[in-house]
């Protein structure tokens, strides 16, 4: 089947942070700060919907990969300058973080402020999220999501930076050009994430 990788409309939104949902069930960070099958399956679409809506929808560069009419994966991502949250933004999205997290909302707020305060400043496209329909992997489709992106990058010579929540997942990243520069734990028993950083070609 014929796959498209266009941007994303306010319509895919529901359907988007499903399929984002489905990707991050079995992620070590979703599973730290929602432990238990039934809170990651009922909170993760809350918790995509709230952060595309708030944060990564007005870049305009979020990317939806779609076989038919059905979606089955996507990119968050935030241009240059624009990856840390206003906090008048910050405001409007913590009702939806709240209903996401609830009684682990600090614990989500601990990982937030591990991963910010190792973020780079230096100019870069920040890639927040990939993921797949977990059906589908191995099809090629995170790679046809990243390549899109990453190649304008390539294109303005912007460098990209993303965080690896799975030590699993550094080689797949390393073929598209990331290398590690540091590693990320979160305070009080909390996972590690990977920093990788992507010089354009």
């Amino acid at each position: 089947m014929e796959r498209e990788i266009r941007p994303a409309t306010r319509a895919d939104i529901p359907e988007l942070a499903r399929v984002l949902a489905l990707a991050f069930h079995d992620d070590p960070f979703m599973r730290w700060i929602l432990p238990g099958d039934e809170l990651v399956r009922r909170r993760l679409p809350t918790l995509f919907g709230v952060l595309i809506r708030h944060q990564h929808f007005r870049h305009g560069a979020c990317e939806v990969a779609v076989e038919g009419r059905r979606i089955v994966g996507g990119t968050l991502w935030d241009p240059p300058g624009s990856w840390r949250q206003p906090l008048w933004r910050t405001l409007l999205a913590a009702p939806g973080l709240i209903r996401a997290f609830g009684r682990r909302t600090a614990a989500a707020a601990e990982v937030a402020a591990a991963l910010e305060k190792a973020h780079p400043y230096e100019p870069h496209w920040f890639l927040a999220v990939v993921g797949t329909d977990p059906d589908l992997r191995g099809k090629g489709i995170g790679g046809d999501l990243l390549r899109s992106r990453l190649d304008r990058c390539d294109a303005a010579a912007m460098p990209a930076y993303l965080e690896s929540s799975k030590e699993s997942n550094i080689g797949y990243y390393e073929k598209f050009g990331f290398a590690v520069t540091r590693e990320i734990t979160v305070p009080g028993g909390g996972p590690t994430a990977w920093a990788m950083w992507r010089e354009p070609r």
